[in-house]
Parts: C-alpha cells; sequence; structure tokens
C-alpha cells in the first residue's frame, strides 16, 4: 500500500508539472505573417514554445504598419489570461497604451528587433544592435575602397521617413563606420559630408530600391557605394545600376542576412551585408516568458544598452583586414527566409 501511495503521489506530480506547464500561455505579436524575417521569428517561438511545454498563440499585421491589428491581438491575449506578450511593434509610439495595459494586467511584455517609443514602454527588448550593423557594413566598405574612400559618392538608400526608427540606427551606424561625421544621431539626412550624394527611401522592397537609386543616379551618375536599408531593396538597387551598365563598379552594402541576401552576396550582388537573427530573438522571448510565469523574472539588458543584444555578424566574401566577417558559405547555414 505504501508503494502504490508513492507512485500516486509522483503520478499525481508529474500530472501536476505538465499541467503547470500548459498553463503558460504566451503570444507572438508579428508586423506580418509573410515576410520571411517575420515567418522565421515565428519557427524559432514555435519551437522553443515547444520545447518548454508553452502554448504560443501567434497574431499578425494584414499588412506591415496594421496598427489596429495589432492592438486587437493585445487585448484578446489579455482576455485569454496569457502570461507574457512578444511583439514587433508596427506603431512603437501609438502602441504603448495598449503594452500599458498588458503590464497592468501582469502580463510581461517583450518587444522584438524593433523598441518600442519610449523603450522602456516594453520590459524588455531582444533585437540586434542596429547601428553596429550599419557600422559594420560602413567598415566593410571604408575598407573595401581603400585610400579612394576620401572621393566616394555615396547613395544611402533608406526605408522612410519616420525618425527616430531601426531605419536611423542602420543609417547613421554606416555612416560612421564610413568615417563620415554624423549630425544628430536620433535622424538621417542632416549630415554635410560632400560624399554623400543624397538620401532617398524605398519602403524597404525591390521596386522601391530600384526607383530611389534612379533618382540618386540621375542626381550623380558616378555613383560607387550603395547604403541600402535591407536586401531587397539592394536587389532593386542593382537592377537599376545595372541598367545604367554600373553593376560592375558600385559597392552595394545591405543588412538582414535573409537566405536569399545572402545568395546575393556570393553572386556579387551585394557586396557585404549584416546578418541578423530573429529565430534566436523569439526563442530568448519565448524562455523569458516561461522565466517570468515561473518565478517572476524578467530578463535583463546587455551590460551597458537598453535592451538584449541577440547579435549581427557580417556576411562577405571579400573580408577586410582587422573586421571580423564569415564567409556566405556559413552565412547560408545561419541564415532565414
Amino acid at each position: 500500500m505504501k508503494k502504490l501511495l508513492i507512485g500516486t503521489a509522483v503520478c499525481l506530480a508529474a500530472m501536476s508539472s505538465a499541467a503547470l506547464a500548459q498553463d503558460v500561455t504566451a503570444c507572438l505579436i508579428t508586423k506580418t505573417d509573410t515576410n520571411p524575417f517575420f515567418v522565421k521569428m515565428k519557427e524559432g517561438a514555435e519551437a522553443k514554445a515547444a520545447e518548454l511545454g508553452v502554448t504560443l498563440k501567434a497574431y499578425a499585421g494584414k499588412v506591415d504598419g496594421d496598427h489596429e491589428t495589432q492592438v486587437a491581438a493585445i487585448e484578446t491575449c489579455i482576455a485569454d489570461g496569457a502570461k507574457g506578450i512578444l511583439i514587433t511593434a508596427s506603431d512603437t509610439s501609438a502602441i504603448v497604451q495598449s503594452v500599458q495595459q498588458a503590464r497592468d494586467a501582469g502580463l510581461v511584455v517583450i518587444a522584438l528587433d524593433t523598441p518600442l517609443t519610449p523603450t522602456d514602454a516594453a520590459d524588455a527588448t531582444f533585437a540586434t544592435d542596429n547601428f553596429v550593423a550599419g557600422e559594420l557594413i560602413g567598415k566593410w566598405a571604408a575598407g573595401k575602397l581603400g585610400a579612394d574612400a576620401a572621393n566616394a559618392k555615396i547613395a544611402m538608400l533608406n526605408l522612410g521617413i519616420s525618425q527616430p526608427t531601426v531605419d536611423v540606427l542602420r543609417n547613421q551606424g554606416f555612416l560612421q563606420g564610413f568615417g563620415i561625421e554624423l549630425g544628430d544621431p536620433n535622424k538621417w539626412g542632416d549630415e554635410t559630408d560632400p560624399r554623400i550624394v543624397g538620401q532617398d527611401v524605398t519602403a524597404g522592397n525591390e521596386e522601391g530600391g530600384r526607383k530611389a537609386m534612379e533618382n540618386l543616379l540621375t542626381k550623380d551618375p558616378a555613383i560607387n557605394v550603395v547604403y541600402t536599408i535591407n536586401e531587397p531593396s539592394a536587389a532593386g538597387a542593382y537592377e537599376a545600376l545595372k541598367s545604367f551598365g554600373r553593376e560592375k563598379d558600385v559597392l552595394i552594402v545591405s543588412v538582414d542576412g535573409g537566405c536569399p541576401g545572402v545568395a546575393n552576396v556570393k553572386d556579387g550582388v551585394i557586396g557585404a551585408t549584416s546578418q541578423q537573427y530573429p529565430l534566436q530573438m523569439a526563442a530568448l522571448g519565448v524562455e523569458a516568458i516561461k522565466a517570468w510565469a515561473d518565478g517572476g523574472t524578467k530578463p535583463t539588458p546587455t551590460e551597458g544598452k537598453d535592451f538584449f543584444d541577440t547579435g549581427v555578424t557580417l556576411v562577405t566574401d571579400e573580408p577586410v583586414a582587422g573586421l571580423d566577417s564569415i564567409d556566405t558559405t556559413k552565412g547560408a547555414e545561419l541564415c532565414w527566409g
């Protein structure tokens, strides 16, 4: 009888533990569910949730910028008794009120990739250091040009006009890495260095990159360095350069590290890109929600930063002395999309 009671107690304890694990629900709210970056983020969250016995519910905007759908998702997560929310906010300022409602209800809220405005509106942020991402490709471009960097003609292909954003961080990081003195680091476009031919916006897509590149080539057809906010806009810029017969003598650099982008580095379309890790962001976020549910512990930022840095790596097949990088073979093993 004693053995039976012990066995029953063990079974009940195991069942109780499993029940507790299933009681932990986390929400992932992304800008869209079609962008490969967010698809990989969801994969990372799902895999880690399955590993930890966490129930994951995923929501996404219908299009990039769909703020209202994200607000509705937060309300649903609160009503469902979720323990935490992971969010890539479409509107980093407007979402703050809804985020505060979730925090007031006892949920831990973690921003992924895109910090809220202000950053401390979320309990934590897991993201790429986008300034460093830009700085790496700026240093690479300057290193490739060597002494000719002093006479470079640079086109800056940004995302949009909203500032400050990730867009600004990458832009300013590139310029500093290239050796250009910044104006106000919280916005782009106020630098006075004559090497900057101009700035344009791409909406982060290939067609936008093509149009922006055409605009700046019209301004100065001798452009020889092109900074791009992401790899789709880099692909568009390359097509524009090709139509001008300039694709062989212009350095294009970018940020993201998606599989198509890494393939474009291998093919010589892009000279170098800074690779970020959305799967890592989401997996760490789920771990943080589980830790919060189990003991009320919130994640701490990387030392010296106001967010948890999930890392960034320079990918190129043309390394520059003194600058750490990986080649496209390794980049393809780590890429997403």
